[in-house]
C-alpha cells in the first residue's frame, strides 16, 4: 500500500531525505554540506504551501519525496514557485510513483491558486514532458546542463485519480 503525505506529519524523515538529496546533488550546491541541507529543510515545515515537501510511503517504508519551493535556480529569481526533490529511492523506482508524487504536488499548487510552476532537471526531461511539462531551453547551472521547465496549471489542469 503506498501514500502521499505532508512531510509536516512525520518530520523524522528529514535526515533520511536530506541524504538521499544530498547524494544525488550535491554537485549542485558546492560548498553545502548534509547538516546545512538538514537544517534549510526544517522551513519545509512552516505553515503554507510554498516551501512544503511531500512524501511517499510504501508499506511503512519511506519511498520518496517532492518539494515546492519558492525558487530552485538562483539565475532565475522571477520564476516562482519551483517544482524541486523529486526523488525516488531505488527500491522503489518503476513503480510510478515519481509520477503520483509530481501529479500530487501539481494538483495542490493548483488548488492553491498557482497559475505556473516551473522545474530544472540535467536528465529526466522526457518523465516531465509526459507530465504536461514544457521546455523553456537548455543552460549550464553550475556544473551541469540543464533543461529549464515549465507548466501552466490553467492549460493543463490536474485531474484527482
Amino acid at each position: 500500500m503506498k501514500h502521499i503525505l505532508d512531510l509536516t506529519q512525520e518530520p523524522q524523515h528529514i535526515p533520511a531525505l536530506a541524504a538521499w538529496h544530498h547524494a544525488e546533488w550535491a554537485h549542485l550546491n558546492p560548498g553545502r554540506s548534509l547538516r546545512d541541507r538538514v537544517e534549510s529543510m526544517q522551513h519545509y515545515l512552516d505553515d503554507g504551501l510554498v516551501p512544503s515537501t511531500f512524501i511517499c510511503k510504501c508499506d511503512g517504508q519511506l519511498a520518496g519525496s517532492a518539494a515546492i519551493v519558492d525558487c530552485d535556480m538562483d539565475t532565475h529569481p522571477e520564476w516562482t514557485p519551483w517544482l524541486a526533490s523529486v526523488f525516488v529511492a531505488p527500491a522503489f523506482r518503476r513503480r510510478g510513483l515519481g509520477s503520483e508524487l509530481v501529479r500530487y504536488l501539481m494538483l495542490r499548487a493548483q488548488n492553491a491558486g498557482i497559475e505556473n510552476l516551473y522545474l530544472f532537471t540535467p536528465d529526466r526531461a522526457a518523465f516531465y514532458h509526459k507530465l504536461g511539462w514544457r521546455l523553456l531551453g537548455e543552460e549550464d547551472y553550475r556544473t551541469c546542463r540543464v533543461n529549464v521547465m515549465q507548466i501552466c496549471l490553467r492549460s493543463h489542469p490536474v485531474q484527482e485519480r
